[in-house]
């Protein structure tokens, strides 16, 4: 759901066609980048808090950049900082021109302007045929218009840019359901001692979502979760029934439902699409995901649920410690990291400035993070310490750490 912030803010919510009004003259310089331009990955600039996350380019000169975390590509003639976010499509506007989402939408601005030219990944198979049916929306307070784009790659639909706002890509309604590049997405939450039950919740989304988006919103909506970073990439055809099965298959492990369809159309609501119940302590496990009319694997990995980084028992304790630093930040519960943080103290491993900026920290992220590279710095006594407390709070999750 969409904050109020944000319907006002950003003008999506408009209903009015930009069809019914007189385009002004683009004083843009059209510039197209030549086959030999070199392609630049940056990593934007983040700025989060609990509504929205917005990203910032800052360009020194011209040339061809791409964005590490949306896929998006500027070709930029000068220097300028390029502001952008996502947010939510007007789907009833859309419909209005009988079309539908086929990319997420970006809010875009540039003070100077010089973003000439906009590539927006897709998810079609072009090689295939796929893509036929693309256009960019350019959504501005005035309404909507639909852009033809001036070239479609293997990755990409470029347009060359007409003024600043919010671009997407969108695909008629009733175009046929081609198969598309896709991803699945694992999240897992961990057991909490005593209970030996832990949940991992099975993704199906387009390929070109942004992955940090969807990670962020599972945390507003679902608390701590662990995203499993494993190969996500598939083919899948949209409306059709896929099943997910695992290996072990007893009675203790549970997937619901048995079958579910692929929504292609998943941009701004990230829901779980299979939910994998596990009754008892599993070190990995195989899931397969198959056409259901062909019982094709589309897609298959063995996940290990512990650390992929467990630190062994020969290790020196702040090596284990840094080992699963990144799973410790991602998994720890907001109670146990707090009884933690005052055993600590309690203890004096740490001192009550270290536990009063660990407690002025509001993201528990953040916070874990501190604690732990706070401890680390300590060397090996408080390291083992840290092992010894975070042992008795709780045993499964220190199992899954590797820290037993």
């Amino acid at each position: 759901m969409m904050s109020s912030n944000r319907a006002r803010d950003f003008p999506c919510l408009s209903m009015v066609s930009l069809s019914k009004i007189p385009r002004a003259k683009n004083n843009f310089t059209q510039v197209n980048s030549s086959p030999d331009m070199l392609l630049n990955e940056f990593t934007p600039v983040i700025t989060d808090d609990f509504d929205d996350e917005n990203y910032t380019f800052q360009c020194s000169c011209p040339g061809l950049y791409q964005c590490s975390v949306t896929g998006l590509v500027f070709l930029m003639k000068a220097e300028g900082d390029v502001l952008y976010r996502t947010v939510p499509w007007n789907r009833r506007l859309l419909a209005q021109h009988h079309k539908k989402p086929a990319g997420p939408l970006f809010d875009i601005k540039c003070q100077q302007q010089s973003v000439c030219q906009l590539r927006l990944p897709h998810c079609e198979l072009i090689s295939t045929g796929g893509g036929q049916f693309l256009q960019v929306a350019h959504v501005k307070e005035e309404g909507i218009e639909f852009i033809t784009p001036h070239k479609i790659t293997e990755s990409h639909v470029v347009i060359n840019l007409t003024g600043f706002s919010g671009y997407g890509i969108v695909s008629d309604k009733d175009s046929p359901p081609d198969p598309v590049q896709a991803l699945v997405l694992l999240f897992y939450k961990l057991p909490v001692d005593p209970d030996p039950r832990s949940i991992l919740s099975v993704l199906l989304l387009p390929r070109n979502i942004v992955i940090r988006d969807v990670q962020r919103t599972r945390r507003k909506l679902n608390g701590d979760e662990r995203y499993i970073d494993t190969s996500p990439h598939c083919k899948l055809h949209p409306k059709q029934v896929y099943t997910l099965s695992t290996v072990p298959e007893d009675d203790l492990i549970k997937v619901e439902p048995n079958e579910a369809d692929f929504d292609d159309e998943y941009y701004d609501s990230y829901f779980t699409t299979f939910l994998v119940s596990l009754g008892r302590i599993l070190t990995d496990v195989n899931l397969s995901l198959k056409d259901e009319s062909s019982s094709t694997c589309v897609w298959e990995r063995k996940l290990c649920l512990f650390s992929p980084t467990v630190g062994t028992l020969n290790h020196p304790p702040s090596e284990r410690l840094l080992n699963t630093r990144s799973c410790f930040v991602e998994g720890i519960s907001e109670p146990n990291l707090s009884s933690l943080i005052d055993k600590l103290l309690e203890k004096k491993v740490i001192t009550d400035a270290e536990k009063e900026a660990a407690d002025a920290k509001q993201d528990k992220r953040e916070k874990a993070r501190f604690v732990i590279d706070t401890v680390r710095s300590k060397l090996d006594a408080a390291s083992s310490e840290f092992i010894n407390f975070l042992r008795e709070l709780d045993k499964i999750f220190c199992g899954h750490l590797g820290l037993n």
